[in-house]
């Protein structure tokens, strides 16, 4: 083997007589990417070999040598003392390479009864679960600041929009508790995803599983899995849990931009509800009097990398045949990117309500326009007056016709004015015009009404602790 290339590489033994040209190296090469999953490599590597030395696979000394070399192996990696070398292609071959220069020859044992292909599928989803961990955190943290903004402003009145047209008064608090709905259902996806994902596919082998005899349990509760996925096949080729994550991802960051759009027009001075902080706002370069929500459009942005990421890997695996295929080395980098992503957004989001100050007048006088208590007058007519829905409807849209055509609002028209269109109109009907009445009024369960507003704050801090 004198003659072979120096290029070749040498942990594929003698299959190959010269190694791969440089954009063979190229495009093989994962290690720019998944040295992110150094540490669950090593986990990984770790389990197998205490389970191949308790099994009798290997002996307790090589055990032991590797237990300690990839420990070296870890805090080199951590200190940034390690080499990552792209002839040797990956994560695992690195650390394999490694652990072979430190403790000699008992490295080569360490790859008893595994492959690559489930190593990396065990690798992944290891580094998947921990991502939705961090979501789940993420995610808490912010229905936390979404409930303080709601505590704060249970009483505070502002327009409830439909097609962005002031529509009925709803508080402060239930528009904010309209979003920790929304994350929570995030906190329910991301959580029902990392249960589904938690098996283990280490011991799987190549794809058709090993004649060693190994123990799948012992190395599924070592790396706190709740049990080996049941067949050697989908243990190797399954990505759901990436897709799955990354739906989640999706959805979440959907969440994140409706938010932030708001975010931006209420900021903006046509609006003026709320005041941004100076740690997520920026000026401009020429009109000094500019306060730029970027943070918000940012975060109103990042959907379409996830979003992107999330399109990309149901592409490449919609085609690939059982089991393993190279197609998959391109699962990583969309996932990452993706979860980075996702974690910047919530952490943004996160301190820009924690930091927001809302303009109590300034929404109760948004809220007192646009004829907003429109439906409580025709609620009324037909609750007081008798009136059947539909000709109460047509009652207060011809009171509306005739405040707009005076430039004033449904209070604003005197009680004759009220009662020329219909005479059952009693001085009562102002008792419900006004916009605290008017979201006072609304008790039912899931209404904008204080009480009820109060409720669901409590329920979601009782949830949350």
């Amino acid at each position: 083997m004198t003659d072979q290339p120096k290029t070749a590489n040498a942990m594929w033994g003698g299959r190959f007589a010269a190694g791969p040209d440089a954009i063979m190296e190229a495009i093989n090469a994962s290690i720019s990417f998944d040295r992110r999953l150094y540490a669950q490599d090593i986990r990984g590597s770790r389990a197998h070999a205490a389970m191949l030395a308790a099994t009798g696979i290997i002996s307790s000394n090589d055990a032991e040598a590797i237990r300690e070399g990839l420990n070296t192996v870890l805090s080199e990696i951590e200190a940034g003392n390690f080499t990552f070398r792209t002839d040797l292609e990956d994560i695992h071959m690195n650390v394999e390479a490694r652990l072979k220069d430190l403790i000699g020859d008992a490295a080569g044992r360490l790859h008893t009864a595994r492959s690559r292909n489930d190593q990396v599928a065990t690798d992944f989803r290891l580094w998947v679960r921990d991502q939705c961990d961090a979501a789940d955190a993420g995610l808490r943290s912010l229905i936390a600041a979404l409930l303080d903004q709601a505590q704060a402003g249970a009483d505070w009145v502002m327009p409830g929009f439909t097609h962005l047209q002031t529509a009925q008064p709803v508080t402060w608090g239930h528009h904010m508790m309209a979003y920790v709905e929304m994350f929570g259902r995030d906190l329910g996806r991301f959580g029902d995803a990392r249960r589904r994902m938690n098996e283990s596919p280490l011991g799987a082998a190549a794809l058709a599983g090993t004649g060693f005899p190994i123990d799948r349990q012992a190395t599924a509760k070592a790396l706190d899995f709740d049990r080996p996925m049941a067949n050697s096949l989908d243990a190797v080729s399954d990505r759901d849990f990436a897709l799955e994550f990354l739906s989640a991802a999706s959805i979440c960051a959907v969440h994140l931009s409706r938010l932030a759009e708001e975010l931006v027009i209420w900021s903006s001075a046509q609006f003026r509800f709320v005041a941004m902080s100076d740690r997520f706002s920026t000026g401009s370069s020429i009109m000094p009097q500019k306060k730029n929500p970027d943070a918000a459009e940012l975060i109103r942005a990042k959907i379409g990398r996830i979003l992107g990421a999330t399109v990309a890997l149901f592409t490449v695996m919609k085609g690939l045949p059982l089991a393993y295929s190279k197609d998959m080395q391109e699962d990583k980098e969309q996932v990452f990117d993706a979860a980075d992503s996702l974690m910047l957004a919530l952490a943004a989001m996160t301190g820009m309500m924690a930091d927001l100050s809302a303009r109590p007048d300034v929404l109760e006088a948004a809220a007192s326009s646009g004829f907003s208590t429109a439906t409580d007058l025709a609620d009324w007519l037909v609750r007081e007056a008798g009136l059947p829905f539909r000709d109460a409807h047509h009652v207060t849209g011809a009171l509306v016709a005739r405040a707009e055509k005076a430039g004033i609002d449904l209070p604003d028209l005197t009680l004759a004015e009220m009662q020329s269109v219909h005479p059952a109109i009693t001085q009562a009907i102002f008792e419900v015009l006004g916009v605290q009445n008017s979201v006072a009024s609304r008790q039912s369960y899931g209404g904008t009404a204080p009480k009820r507003v109060r409720e669901q704050i409590a329920r979601w801090r009782q949830a949350l602790a």
